[in-house]
């Protein structure tokens, strides 16, 4: 066994966020399509629940945003000129395309990577594989860019290996860590690792949501398992119930989270429950631990308000006294259904004796809860000196980044506004300055 600790990467919350309702099956971000958004809003909200639990004594690091608008992508389908000719075309004769372009969506970082620790892998390194997410396409570049970050921060080759994402196909579609959690006695143990699929490519008889698309493959989840070099006896692939996809429960993170040896999920969050957990039972045994199953009945909190709290959408931390902690949106406490249920929650003999509750409504509105906003990585003390030091949260990063958001951000932005290329200028300004405070020059290509 060795030590380790999981630290959170949470998105960096861009200057182009809007409400564009690109993500067909997110029903936040669908319902919310065409509103004003307040970009400087939800970059403060999201630093300050950084803030908050780098505080507590959570390790808590950030992953900045992606360059936007993405203009490699607009010239690429047909909109020549100048930068502002581009802009003026596309929001004429393809305004939905320009708000792909335009889209803020990397800041929810559970959906950049797949992530697993040294301690589970082949070569003794930690692994990560940027998530192609070809099911949206604004969403299918990002992991252009959410490799080269990855690289940036985890550059030494002794301690990571960074995986291009998967080809860029249905087969192998792929939406990250949000569909992957991985279970341990500890951060530093050997562990097993959960891949929930949503669809079978290959196999036209396994079940399928019919109304909304199901984002993750089987196939994509057993790819990232070999790259990983990941022990099949301590790998478990676990199909997501269709049912619950087709009301909105787009990734397993909608509907389940695990921390340490407790899973905490719904009663309809697998097509199969009692087969998901007996699988874990038997992994976890292996490497010497107990699943803690904390399900959640239906009776009690129905998918409905499940999804419209993201009460599983929450993130499930170990505080150092060992009991866990659960951060929850604002949604949580205003939804009478999840509010009554998790005051009985803390109040049982259960792991989790704790909720800690943000506001993020500007990430909520757009499909993004606290789940979404993080990646997990777990690192050793010798992992953690050699990624980049410059992303990790501290009170003067803090203060330089709130001081950066309030030069850059703007507080509304409207759909018309993404045929201002004003707004263009001002979002590559933000990011040149980004990378000086990051320590990261060269982290974007604005050419």
């Amino acid at each position: 066994m060795q030590t380790a600790r999981e630290y959170n990467f949470d998105g960096l919350v861009g200057p182009s966020h809007n409400y564009a309702g690109l993500s067909f099956g997110n029903v936040a971000s669908f319902s919310n399509v065409k509103s004003a958004s307040n970009p400087k809003q939800a970059a403060l909200q999201g630093l300050a629940k950084m803030r908050a639990l780098a505080a507590r004594g959570f390790a808590q690091a950030l992953l900045p945003p992606h360059a936007r608008p993405n203009f490699r992508m607009l010239r690429r389908i047909g909109l020549t000129g100048t930068d502002a000719d581009v802009l003026a075309r596309a929001w004429r004769e393809a305004p939905v395309i320009l708000a792909c372009a335009y889209s803020a969506s990397p800041m929810w970082t559970a959906n950049a990577a797949t992530v697993s620790p040294s301690a589970d892998s082949f070569d003794g390194r930690t692994h990560f594989t940027s998530a192609n997410l070809n099911n949206k396409l604004h969403r299918a570049e990002e992991h252009i860019q959410s490799t080269r970050t990855l690289r940036a921060l985890f550059g030494d080759e002794r301690h990571f290996a960074v995986h291009d994402a998967l080809p860029s196909t249905p087969a192998f579609g792929d939406e990250g860590a949000a569909n992957h959690t991985r279970l341990a006695a500890s951060h530093g143990d050997k562990g097993v690792q959960l891949f929930v699929y949503g669809r079978v490519e290959f196999d036209p008889s396994a079940p399928a949501p019919k109304r909304y698309p199901a984002r993750q493959t089987l196939e994509a989840s057993q790819a990232i398992a070999r790259l990983h070099g990941l022990d099949a006896a301590r790998t478990v692939f676990a199909s997501q119930n269709s049912d619950v996809i087709d009301q909105g429960v787009f990734h397993n993170d909608v509907i389940a989270v695990g921390n340490g040896n407790a899973l905490f999920y719904h009663e309809q969050a697998f097509a199969d429950e009692a087969a998901v957990l007996n699988k874990l039972r038997a992994a976890m045994d292996s490497v010497g631990a107990e699943l803690d199953a904390l399900r959640v009945d239906t009776r009690a909190v129905p998918v409905a308000d499940a999804v419209t709290s993201y009460l599983f959408n929450s993130q499930l931390l170990t505080k150092s006294d060992g009991a866990m902690a659960l951060v929850v949106p604002h949604e949580c406490q205003e939804n009478q259904a999840v509010s009554r249920y998790l005051e009985q929650l803390v109040a049982g003999d259960g792991p989790i004796d704790e909720l800690i509750d943000f506001d993020l409504r500007q990430s909520m509105r757009n499909g993004g809860g606290p789940a979404c906003l993080r990646l997990r990585v777990a690192l050793t003390d010798a992992e953690a000196q050699a990624m980049h030091q410059g992303v990790v949260m501290t009170e003067a990063l803090y203060a330089r980044l709130v001081t950066w958001v309030e030069a850059h951000y703007r507080d509304r932005l409207e759909p018309k506004d993404l045929a201002d290329p004003q707004l263009a200028i001002e979002c590559a300004q933000a990011l040149e300055e980004l990378q000086r405070i990051l320590g990261l020059p060269g982290l974007y290509d604005l050419s």
